[in-house]
């Protein structure tokens, strides 16, 4: 994995869990050596993690860690999976092109390749990454509805909001396997439902797959009032 992917993965972690407190400073330096990087990947990081709603900046002081709340995740989850289930519902409603059915072949090959082995190296998550943000991507754009993409760049800037906003312990590669192959299983059956033309099917298993780190546990967050 890329260093900053990694060091926004591990911020995202600690402020989910309350290893970082809402409100505790976010110091560049510190983090770095923290984390065995150096400052550029941290800077990058929390500016990412400005724009999806975990992090405040606090002037010239850097940042500040912002907690997101259970019912603030739940709510930004839920919004895209109804999003997203609606973009698989329009385009299942009608026949899949053979360059859309070519496409989600190409994208779930991404998904078999990396899980065909049994297992993950710490590489892998990286791939992983891309993989699922291709997805999600391909759906959103051929479900061609601006309305949607829009609704959901917005969402994007909620905590937890993103499909891009992942929670993964690399230092437990074979629970992440387990997490990361059921969302590949689960992108197959949304997209066998697509080309199936099942709407509502699919429609259904998008939604679930968007609840999914919320009803399996995958996504822990300590309590904050």
């Amino acid at each position: 994995m890329k260093p900053g992917q990694r060091v926004i993965v591990a911020l995202r972690n600690m402020i989910a869990s309350g290893e970082l407190a809402d409100g505790e400073r976010i110091a560049e330096i510190p983090t770095a050596e923290r984390l065995g990087v150096s400052r550029m990947p941290v800077r990058t990081a929390l500016r990412t993690l400005e724009q999806e709603g975990l992090v405040t900046r606090i002037g010239a002081r850097g940042y500040a860690a912002r907690g997101p709340t259970m019912g603030q995740v739940t709510d930004a989850i839920e919004v895209r999976g109804v999003l997203e289930g609606l973009a698989a519902r329009i385009v299942a409603s009608t026949p899949a092109p053979p360059a859309l059915a070519r496409k989600l072949e190409l994208c779930l090959a991404q998904g078999e390749t990396l899980f065909a082995k049994g297992h993950l190296e710490e590489a892998d998550l990286e791939r992983f990454y891309a993989y699922n943000c291709a997805f999600h991507d391909l759906l959103v754009a051929a479900s061609d509805n601006a309305a949607i993409a829009y609704a959901l760049s917005r969402n994007n800037h909620l905590p937890f909001g993103s499909a891009a906003a992942l929670a993964l312990d690399w230092e437990d590669l074979p629970a992440t396997y387990d997490q990361l192959s059921a969302a590949h299983r689960e992108h197959v059956a949304v997209c066998n439902a697509i080309l199936a033309g099942k709407a509502e099917e699919a429609e259904q298993l998008m939604r679930q797959h968007a609840r999914a780190p919320l009803a399996n546990g995958r996504l822990a967050l300590a309590p904050i009032l």
